[in-house]
């Protein structure tokens, strides 16, 4: 999905520092970082108390901000604002959870139990992000139908509950789509028709 003007205007506002810019980005995406926080929470079974949801969601906006907007001045426009920001939203989602879940252990040496889990987290983070302009190359050769279930599942993070209701399809059939995009895409991205066999080590 591409930049729309008016968020392309917002952006500018915004990077401008222009009054009342702001508050206008804060009403548009508020809505997008609290589903963000809540579904991240759902997929790590996290509960999160609704003091607990603002807070996270402060601290994106907070770190949205930080730097005189430099997440906001890295975005290179290549896709929309909103997946943008779903990203990003993600990433500092899942820290904050990491920190608040370390915190809440007893154990002085509960941090050193799993010390593969965080970097984990962080590399497969960074790659998304590094990676998001590719994505949304790779989806725009996608029909429409299937185009709009990848986004929303995988850059959205939507389950296939929330999917189905958003397109007015069947729940089962959310599946077999999600499986058939992801061989076009990767038979793309390998630069391979979908039907193509990966070449053996001896060919």
């Amino acid at each position: 999905m591409a930049l729309t003007n008016l968020d392309r205007e917002l952006l500018r506002r915004c990077l401008a520092k222009q009054r009342g810019a702001w508050n206008d980005f804060v009403d548009r995406f508020l809505g997008l970082i609290y589903h963000v926080v809540q579904h991240t929470a759902h997929l790590r079974s996290l509960p999160l108390k609704p003091e607990d949801t603002e807070d996270i969601a402060a601290e994106i906006l907070l770190q949205i901000v930080a730097n005189d907007y430099a997440v906001l001045r890295q975005f290179r426009e290549k896709s929309s604002l909103a997946t943008y920001l779903t990203v990003i939203a993600r990433r500092i989602c899942v820290h904050e959870m990491a920190k608040r879940q370390a915190a809440r252990e007893v154990q002085p040496v509960s941090t050193n139990n799993h010390p593969e889990h965080e970097p984990e987290v962080e590399d497969n983070t960074a790659s998304g992000i590094e990676r998001l302009e590719e994505v949304e190359r790779l989806l725009g050769k996608l029909p429409s139908r299937e185009r709009e279930v990848v986004r929303l599942h995988y850059i959205e993070g939507r389950s296939y509950e929330e999917i189905s209701t958003t397109l007015n399809i069947p729940v089962n059939s959310i599946g077999p789509v999600l499986s058939r995009a992801r061989k076009k895409l990767r038979a793309d991205a390998r630069g391979l028709p979908p039907t193509a066999k990966r070449p053996h080590a001896s060919d």
